[in-house]
């Protein structure tokens, strides 16, 4: 691969049709250095450089990453039927915020921490509520995508749901969240 010039950064990146925020992204930085290292504002380290030349060379190779690359599997899940007491110690035993709720292979809903902190707040009995069945708290599925989704239709469905189901032949068989997102990050 080769180290890109800071001179060139921005050349490169409008050829291959890339925003500053796009280019951040890919490389792991911030719009705002990016933007500095264009204007001949900041000196970028090597490293830096290295992980705008590879953001730049995958952009041109067509190089994504895909929603089967990423998913952690297996999918924690609960179902309608299960008492939401259990849901609440599945999520804290696997120190995850939230799961799908899954029925015959079926996704037909999900539940969240936050979902249950809503309950609460709007006056239920916390100690009544997690007697209760998840089908009575369940909200909307997570969005589903198929194995070859690229990453950044995963970002876009992120922004508006805490996960992503992936499916492999119509059923469940990994699960994306932001916090996956972010540990990509940490490779």
């Amino acid at each position: 691969m080769r180290i890109v010039n800071p001179s060139e950064i921005r050349t490169l990146r409008t050829k291959i049709g890339l925003t500053q925020s796009e280019l951040a992204r890919r490389a792991e930085i911030s719009q705002a250095y990016i933007a500095k290292i264009e204007t001949g504002q900041a000196d970028p380290k090597f490293s830096t450089l290295k992980k705008i030349s590879k953001a730049l060379q995958q952009a041109t190779t067509g190089e994504k990453l895909t929603a089967q690359q990423v998913m952690e599997k297996p999918i924690i899940s609960t179902k309608p039927d299960d008492e939401i007491k259990r849901a609440i110690k599945l999520m804290e035993s696997n120190d995850i915020s939230q799961m799908p709720v899954i029925e015959k292979e079926k996704q037909v809903g999900s539940i969240s921490e936050e979902t249950i902190i809503r309950k609460i707040s709007s006056g239920e009995n916390l100690f009544k509520l997690v007697e209760g069945k998840v089908k009575d708290i369940m909200i909307d599925p997570f969005p589903t995508v198929g194995l070859e989704t690229d990453l950044d239709t995963i970002f876009h469905l992120l922004e508006h749901s805490p996960a992503v189901l992936v499916l492999k032949e119509g059923k469940p068989t990994g699960i994306i969240t932001k916090a996956d997102i972010l540990q990509l990050s940490m490779r």
